[in-house]
């Protein structure tokens, strides 16, 4: 898909076009676009028009709130290049390039804290997509020559486990399972899941675990099996204290109502989509972040 237009962008978010890492960089992307529109601008004509795009691509994801931190450092970048009276864009552009290669080290860091958690003859079980750092860990993991099985639920209704975790595990030649999101707790009891792993879109300040509707239950189930779990978090959002503080993107019911555009149910049936759960603290093992592997009742400031 190519998008022409700040309104476009935001758009392709909120339609799931991209996942994982994808959201932020294309909405800085898309700031860029709006920096490169108002060169002609007077400073606070420029700064309005970049403010405008800065709230609709806020307004495309509510929950992860990582889209809306990283616009805020670009929107400080375009703002320093205003006082300088350099092209907005470029600045924008230039911060970006500077900070996919920051976190890309940090995503390096944490693939290895991640496969050391890692114990050959493991199945393991994710969620959604757990992008960089997940796929990373299983890579180092398989090859520091530990032999693992991942089983992935295919994450309806948009299929992220089916169309993008899926194929990049066995595309890496890692054994991988595919199956529904109802089957995981069937597989623990079997003795076959024995680490759990997801990302997580928000870290609370106290713990809670925000990630793709479904993480939580499976959480409950790997607790009662004695299934360790460990989200991949670039850090804790010190705007949200605690689980109150976070906004659950609700998405349009019609979307549990059809598989792929084709109508599963009866049209006047009522449906309901949130997008996100929330995992209590108590129900994880560690979140692997690039400073270690640390408990939710072990977060300080330097986390």
């Amino acid at each position: 898909m190519t998008c022409k237009s700040v309104e476009k962008v935001a758009q392709a978010i909120e339609q799931m076009v991209t996942q994982g890492a994808g959201p932020w960089q294309a909405a800085v992307c898309a700031l860029a676009m709006a920096g490169y529109k108002a060169r002609h601008l007077d400073q606070s004509e420029a700064k309005e028009h970049l403010k405008k795009a800065q709230a609709r691509l806020i307004a495309t994801r509510p929950t992860n709130t990582a889209l809306a931190q990283r616009l805020e450092l670009a929107m400080q970048a375009a703002e320093m290049a205003l006082e300088a009276e350099t092209p907005l864009d470029q600045a924008i552009t230039q911060w970006l390039g500077e900070t996919r290669r920051q976190i890309y080290a940090d995503y390096a860091t944490r693939g290895r804290l991640g496969a050391d958690l890692i114990e050959d003859g493991d199945g393991i079980l994710t969620m959604c997509f757990a992008e960089t750092s997940f796929i990373l860990a299983l890579a180092m993991a398989w090859a520091d020559g530990k032999k693992i099985h991942v089983y992935v639920p295919e994450t309806r209704p948009f299929l992220q486990g089916a169309k993008l975790t899926a194929p990049s595990i066995h595309e890496l030649g890692i054994p991988v399972t595919l199956m529904g999101d109802n089957m995981a707790s069937g597989l623990m009891a079997q003795g076959k899941i024995q680490k759990y792993f997801t990302a997580a879109d928000l870290i609370t300040v106290d713990g809670h675990v925000v990630n793709k509707v479904g993480t939580y239950q499976h959480a409950i189930a790997a607790r009662y099996h004695n299934v360790p779990f460990y989200a991949f978090a670039w850090g804790l959002d010190p705007t949200r204290p605690d689980r109150a503080s976070v906004e659950i993107e609700m998405r349009n019911p019609d979307e549990i109502k059809t598989f792929k555009g084709t109508p599963v149910t009866h049209p006047n049936i009522e449906a309901i989509y949130p997008a996100f759960d929330i995992t209590p603290p108590e129900l994880v093992s560690g979140i692997v972040m690039k400073n270690g592997v640390v408990r939710p009742e072990k977060f300080g400031g330097s986390y």
